[in-house]
Protein backbone atom coordinates (compact mmCIF):
# COMPACT_ATOMS: atom_id res chain seq x y z
CA UNK A 1 0.00 0.00 0.00
CA UNK A 2 1.35 3.47 -0.84
CA UNK A 3 0.77 7.25 0.65
CA UNK A 4 -2.18 8.46 -0.55
CA UNK A 5 -3.56 12.43 -0.84
CA UNK A 6 -6.56 14.31 0.36
CA UNK A 7 -7.77 17.54 -0.92
CA UNK A 8 -9.40 20.48 1.28
CA UNK A 9 -10.77 23.68 0.28
CA UNK A 10 -12.65 24.94 3.43
CA UNK A 11 -11.48 23.99 7.08
CA UNK A 12 -9.81 20.91 6.53
CA UNK A 13 -6.84 23.62 4.60
CA UNK A 14 -6.57 24.94 7.62
CA UNK A 15 -7.38 22.15 10.19
CA UNK A 16 -6.87 19.01 8.78
CA UNK A 17 -7.11 17.35 12.02
CA UNK A 18 -5.11 13.93 10.74
CA UNK A 19 -1.28 12.94 10.41
CA UNK A 20 0.06 13.97 6.85
CA UNK A 21 3.92 13.94 5.34
CA UNK A 22 3.32 16.42 3.11
CA UNK A 23 1.31 19.66 1.84
CA UNK A 24 0.73 21.28 -1.09
CA UNK A 25 -1.65 23.53 -3.01
CA UNK A 26 -3.28 22.18 -5.92
CA UNK A 27 -6.12 22.29 -7.58
CA UNK A 28 -9.12 20.19 -8.57
CA UNK A 29 -10.82 20.63 -11.92
CA UNK A 30 -14.94 20.38 -12.50
CA UNK A 31 -15.81 21.21 -8.98
CA UNK A 32 -16.12 24.06 -7.14
CA UNK A 33 -15.93 25.69 -3.51
CA UNK A 34 -18.90 26.87 -2.59
CA UNK A 35 -20.82 28.23 0.38
CA UNK A 36 -23.94 25.62 -0.18
CA UNK A 37 -24.21 23.30 2.53
CA UNK A 38 -26.93 24.22 5.80
CA UNK A 39 -24.47 23.13 8.67
CA UNK A 40 -26.52 21.57 11.28
CA UNK A 41 -23.92 20.71 13.47
CA UNK A 42 -20.30 22.03 13.40
CA UNK A 43 -21.51 26.04 12.19
CA UNK A 44 -25.15 25.80 12.94
CA UNK A 45 -28.57 23.62 14.29
CA UNK A 46 -31.19 22.02 12.60
CA UNK A 47 -33.43 24.83 13.46
CA UNK A 48 -30.96 27.55 12.99
CA UNK A 49 -28.34 26.50 9.84
CA UNK A 50 -25.21 28.07 9.70
CA UNK A 51 -23.64 27.66 6.05
CA UNK A 52 -20.46 25.41 5.19
CA UNK A 53 -18.59 25.27 2.15
CA UNK A 54 -18.76 22.43 -0.33
CA UNK A 55 -17.30 21.37 -3.53
CA UNK A 56 -20.23 21.80 -6.30
CA UNK A 57 -20.11 20.76 -9.93
CA UNK A 58 -18.85 22.51 -12.35
CA UNK A 59 -15.78 25.20 -12.56
CA UNK A 60 -12.49 24.66 -10.39
CA UNK A 61 -11.39 24.92 -7.04
CA UNK A 62 -7.83 25.52 -5.32
CA UNK A 63 -6.70 24.07 -2.36
CA UNK A 64 -4.30 22.07 -0.26
CA UNK A 65 -3.39 18.27 -1.17
CA UNK A 66 -2.41 16.77 2.00
CA UNK A 67 -0.08 13.42 1.27
CA UNK A 68 -0.91 11.16 4.21
CA UNK A 69 1.11 8.01 4.83
CA UNK A 70 0.15 4.38 3.73
CA UNK A 71 0.06 3.35 7.52
CA UNK A 72 -2.83 6.48 8.70
CA UNK A 73 -4.70 5.39 5.57
CA UNK A 74 -7.84 3.24 7.73
CA UNK A 75 -7.54 5.73 10.48
CA UNK A 76 -7.15 8.94 8.45
CA UNK A 77 -10.34 8.16 6.69
CA UNK A 78 -12.37 6.81 9.74
CA UNK A 79 -11.43 10.36 10.91
CA UNK A 80 -12.95 11.87 7.65
CA UNK A 81 -15.56 9.67 7.57
CA UNK A 82 -16.66 10.72 11.46
CA UNK A 83 -15.97 14.46 10.46
CA UNK A 84 -17.14 15.27 6.78
CA UNK A 85 -20.14 12.37 7.11
CA UNK A 86 -22.31 13.43 10.07
CA UNK A 87 -24.85 13.82 8.66
CA UNK A 88 -24.24 12.75 5.02
CA UNK A 89 -24.30 15.59 3.25
CA UNK A 90 -21.46 15.24 1.07
CA UNK A 91 -20.44 11.93 -1.03
CA UNK A 92 -16.62 10.75 -0.86
CA UNK A 93 -15.23 10.42 -4.25
CA UNK A 94 -11.62 10.12 -5.52
CA UNK A 95 -11.02 13.10 -7.90
CA UNK A 96 -7.57 13.65 -10.23
CA UNK A 97 -5.92 17.08 -8.60
CA UNK A 98 -2.92 18.73 -9.96
CA UNK A 99 -0.52 19.80 -7.36
CA UNK A 100 2.31 22.81 -7.36
CA UNK A 101 4.55 20.62 -8.26
CA UNK A 102 3.17 19.40 -11.50
CA UNK A 103 2.52 15.95 -10.30
CA UNK A 104 -1.31 14.88 -11.10
CA UNK A 105 -2.79 12.16 -8.07
CA UNK A 106 -6.03 11.21 -6.84
CA UNK A 107 -7.20 12.34 -4.20
CA UNK A 108 -9.71 12.06 -1.70
CA UNK A 109 -12.12 14.62 -1.70
CA UNK A 110 -15.88 15.12 -0.33
CA UNK A 111 -18.12 16.55 -2.73
CA UNK A 112 -21.46 17.68 -2.14
CA UNK A 113 -24.44 15.31 -2.43
CA UNK A 114 -27.11 18.24 -4.49
CA UNK A 115 -30.14 15.60 -3.10
CA UNK A 116 -29.68 15.94 0.48
CA UNK A 117 -31.87 18.67 2.46
CA UNK A 118 -28.72 20.06 3.50
CA UNK A 119 -27.65 21.40 -0.52
CA UNK A 120 -28.60 25.29 -0.13
CA UNK A 121 -27.48 26.06 -3.42
CA UNK A 122 -26.10 28.78 -5.04
CA UNK A 123 -27.90 31.57 -2.42
CA UNK A 124 -27.33 35.26 -3.10
CA UNK A 125 -24.00 36.83 -1.20
CA UNK A 126 -26.63 39.08 0.86
CA UNK A 127 -28.61 36.01 2.37
CA UNK A 128 -25.26 33.60 2.88
CA UNK A 129 -23.89 36.71 4.68
CA UNK A 130 -27.40 36.99 6.71
CA UNK A 131 -27.38 32.85 7.21
CA UNK A 132 -23.33 32.92 8.07
CA UNK A 133 -23.75 36.22 10.69
CA UNK A 134 -26.43 34.65 13.39
CA UNK A 135 -25.30 30.98 13.12
CA UNK A 136 -23.61 28.53 15.94
CA UNK A 137 -22.77 25.47 16.09
CA UNK A 138 -20.99 22.07 17.94
CA UNK A 139 -17.17 23.69 16.43
CA UNK A 140 -18.23 27.28 16.90
CA UNK A 141 -19.39 30.30 15.40
CA UNK A 142 -20.29 30.72 11.85
CA UNK A 143 -18.87 33.96 10.96
CA UNK A 144 -15.26 31.93 12.56
CA UNK A 145 -15.35 29.35 10.08
CA UNK A 146 -15.76 31.86 7.15
CA UNK A 147 -13.03 34.23 8.29
CA UNK A 148 -10.55 31.55 8.76
CA UNK A 149 -11.21 30.11 5.60
CA UNK A 150 -10.82 33.64 3.89
CA UNK A 151 -7.49 34.25 5.48
CA UNK A 152 -6.06 30.87 4.32
CA UNK A 153 -7.11 31.19 1.03
CA UNK A 154 -5.43 34.83 1.03
CA UNK A 155 -2.43 33.02 2.77
CA UNK A 156 -2.09 30.49 0.14
CA UNK A 157 -2.97 33.57 -2.95
CA UNK A 158 -6.19 31.90 -3.87
CA UNK A 159 -8.47 34.35 -5.07
CA UNK A 160 -12.18 33.85 -4.36
CA UNK A 161 -14.60 36.77 -4.60
CA UNK A 162 -17.62 35.45 -2.94
CA UNK A 163 -15.15 34.33 0.30
CA UNK A 164 -13.16 37.90 0.08
CA UNK A 165 -16.71 39.51 -0.12
CA UNK A 166 -18.32 37.53 2.71
CA UNK A 167 -15.09 38.70 4.73
CA UNK A 168 -14.86 41.80 4.44
CA UNK A 169 -18.41 42.07 5.76
CA UNK A 170 -18.00 39.53 8.82
CA UNK A 171 -14.80 41.73 9.48
CA UNK A 172 -17.42 45.10 9.35
CA UNK A 173 -19.33 43.96 11.70
CA UNK A 174 -17.04 43.05 14.33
Amino acid sequence: MSNFWVFGYGSLMWKPGFDHVGAQPALLRGAHRSLCVYSWVHRGTQQKPGLVFGLDRGGACRGMAFEVPADKRDATIDYLRAREQVTMVYIEKWRKVKLADGRTVDALTYMVDRSHDQYAGALPLEKQLNIVTHAVGQSGKNPEYVLSTACHLDELGIRDAGVSWLAAQLKGQA
